[in-house]
């Protein structure tokens, strides 16, 4: 049960009569609601008062839907109030100074908020006031766009209302403001608020509908014992909602909390247990390193412009097994780490340029929000640098989108486009062998990644040379797998949750 749902539990109860005893010895409601009648006839002889327009309707019996108790009574709002009607249904001359003028957008937070709301001029108020003078106690209700929302005016600051708020004036003597505002909150009344603003766009719940609410009424010195009951327990109810606020947020935040434990894990060497038999990561990175060297030699691939450091133990963030290694990411990758061109695109083609919107939020890629580029400007870009099946994409720029990492596979392209980035990503490409383990560590960087851009606010930057100096901590290839398949088992039951 949610904060809200008890609270209309609360209410539902109070306008049942079942949430505080009945006293025998209360005057009981009949009498009030002949007392109101009495002076609403007297007041509307002596002028005071208009008859109203809108006659309510009379009370059938089935549509009463739930049974009270045999002191109170049911009736129509319409009929225990001296005054039902809403604001200027014309816009008035607005000033900068004067007298407050109220719209729904001031009173649909819950309470009567002067700090935003629009200004007349007295003379203009006055003429306004005339036919709807709000004052302490009466009620406000919300009545076009938002609708159903009660407030009582706590102040005697002058102010004006527009067509988007009605007035509720009654004799406060006779009827508890607070009672009243409980109960149209309450299920009873806010169900039928539902089912009676009609239109399109800004719908309207009209004075006539609203004077045809049906409500019930205790005996006064009940509505005070009720509205003591709820105000005792409405603290309770507040308490509920921070912690189910709490919760919520828990629960919603608690699969990428647990994501980012599952890979921390992985990088210290706890996911899964070590092997002795496993070839040590020393041995894979002399191989990776003659690969590397050979590829160089050979053209397919460019000398590293700058050549990394050697990693100095004082410089390693946590301690890994005995079995790993730590190196820096441009020691394993198989082509230089540096942003795409930024080239003349075309407005279609066969040719696909991978830019950052590509990497969508969810680690997937989506080739179909790609641009294009003509073939003449492909026949540019050499072989190596067409995107390859395991390429870890970082995107580069940008404010919402800098640093998200993800992983490319044919199978996102399946008609085998040509495929290159734009200057918005930077490619990492390493052995296809090691390929996802360095896309989970890449995925584990992202949060600081994220914090890296350089530049302005507009277009931060993420630099390349940021990206080739990650600390990569290796395992041996085979627990490399065993890692890989434990992360990815975990990560469905997160995507459960």
């Amino acid at each position: 049960m949610t904060a809200q749902q008890l609270k209309n539990s609360i209410l539902q109860m109070a306008v049942q009569g079942k949430l505080v005893p009945q006293n025998p010895d209360d005057e009981p409601a009949s009498v009030l609601l002949e007392r109101i009648r009495v002076e609403k006839q007297e007041f509307i002889r002596q002028g005071k008062i208009k008859k109203d327009k809108c006659k309510s309707d009379i009370i059938k019996k089935d549509e009463v839907p739930f049974e009270i108790p045999d002191s109170w009574e049911w009736t129509r709002l319409g009929d225990i109030l001296l005054k039902l009607t809403d604001g200027t249904h014309s816009t008035p001359k607005y000033t900068i100074n004067g007298i407050p003028f109220i719209s729904v957008k001031d009173v649909s937070s819950g309470n009567l908020d002067f700090s935003n709301c629009k200004h007349i001029s007295e003379k203009e108020h006055n003429e306004l006031y005339e036919r709807c003078n709000p004052e302490f106690g009466d009620i406000l209700l919300t009545k076009v766009g938002t609708t159903g929302i009660p407030i009582i005016i706590d102040t005697n600051e002058k102010f004006s209302l527009f067509v988007s708020v009605a007035l509720l004036k009654f004799n406060q003597k006779l009827l508890y403001n607070k009672y009243l505002q409980y109960m149209i909150n309450s299920p009873l009344v806010q169900k039928q608020a539902t089912e009676n603003t009609k239109g399109v766009g800004n719908k309207n719940w009209v004075i006539r509908d609203i004077a045809n609410t049906l409500i019930v009424i205790p005996p006064l010195a009940e509505q005070h014992r009720i509205v003591e009951k709820i105000e005792e327990l409405l603290p309770y109810i507040e308490a509920y909602e921070k912690a189910e606020t709490q919760l919520t947020a828990l629960n919603k935040a608690f699969p990428e909390m647990l994501k980012k434990s599952i890979l921390q894990e992985a990088v210290q060497g706890r996911l899964v247990p070590q092997n002795p038999d496993d070839e040590p990561a020393s041995v894979l990175l002399e191989r990776i390193r003659a690969e590397k060297q050979s590829h160089i030699k050979e053209g397919k691939i460019k000398k590293d412009k700058k050549k990394s450091d050697v990693i100095k133990i004082d410089e390693v963030p946590f301690e890994i097994p005995d079995s790993w290694e730590w190196c820096k990411l441009s020691d394993i990758s198989i082509k230089e780490i540096k942003r795409g061109k930024s080239p003349v695109y075309a407005v279609e083609g066969t040719v696909c340029v991978f830019a950052q919107k590509c990497n969508v939020k969810t680690g997937d890629i989506n080739i179909g929000l790609a641009k294009y580029l003509s073939e003449s400007v492909i026949t540019k870009y050499p072989q190596e640098e067409y995107m390859q099946d395991s390429d870890i994409i970082v995107n580069s720029t940008g404010t919402g989108t800098l640093g998200r990492i993800g992983f490319y596979i044919n199978t996102y392209n399946p008609n085998n486009i040509p495929l290159v980035p734009d200057s918005h990503v930077t490619i990492v490409r390493v052995h296809r062998s090691i390929s996802k383990y360095i896309y989970y560590i890449m995925k584990w960087y992202q949060p600081y990644l994220e914090k890296c851009g350089e530049g302005s606010t507009k277009q931060k930057e993420l630099k390349a040379d940021r990206i080739k100096e990650l600390f990569i901590p290796i395992p041996p290839l085979a627990e490399q797998k065993r890692i890989v398949k434990r992360i990815e088992e975990l990560m469905k039951y997160c995507d459960i949750l």
